[in-house]
């Protein structure tokens, strides 16, 4: 039998878009409210650019932004931050200030030294049932010395932007373990 052991502690990420940079500015400081400082953040870059999956609701012109924070992440927990950041995408819609029935969108998830792992309210071949609702399913590999894409890897997280950011990433979480 195998000996049961306590999961290392892993960096929580969240991805964060929107047309509005309000937006970026108040969920920063939510987020930050209840995870702690962001300790890494990716350049923005253009979703147009990957996908116009969410034109419809969202608009065209979206930017898109990863944070990761300084405080290390129980990974066991992800379900709940899911469930905490859908709340804040609904507030948003609701305050009535934006055109789009969804002027936001975030997806929260964690890197450990071997993955990149997303939560999802949508069940797939390739995701894990986590609890409340919520799925999760490994995005990317650390194999080989680098990041690599499984053949459901979202496009704008092959970019050479992002895999060089959660390689910094990677990285900040093996000096702080």
């Amino acid at each position: 039998m195998g000996e049961i052991r306590r999961t290392p502690q892993v960096l929580l990420i969240l991805a964060v878009f929107s047309r509005h940079e309000i937006l970026f500015k108040r969920i920063r400081e939510q987020a930050e409210h209840r995870f702690g400082p962001v300790a890494l953040e990716s350049p923005p870059f253009l979703v147009d650019t990957f996908t116009d999956y969410y034109a419809a609701a969202m608009g065209m012109g979206l930017t898109k932004t990863i944070w990761a924070f300084r405080d290390l992440f129980d990974p066991g927990e992800l379900a709940d931050v899911k469930i905490l950041t859908n709340t804040w995408e609904e507030n948003a819609a609701d305050t009535g200030e934006f055109d789009e029935p969804r002027p936001l969108n975030l997806d929260p998830g964690y890197l450990d030294l071997g993955k990149l792992v997303l939560a999802s309210t949508k069940d797939h071949g390739h995701r894990i049932y986590l609890q409340k609702g919520i799925f999760a399913e490994i995005t990317l590999s650390y194999t080989q010395k680098k990041w690599t894409a499984l053949p459901w890897s979202y496009a704008d997280y092959q970019s050479r932007d992002v895999t060089q950011f959660l390689e910094d990433c990677r990285h900040y979480l093996h000096s702080v373990r």
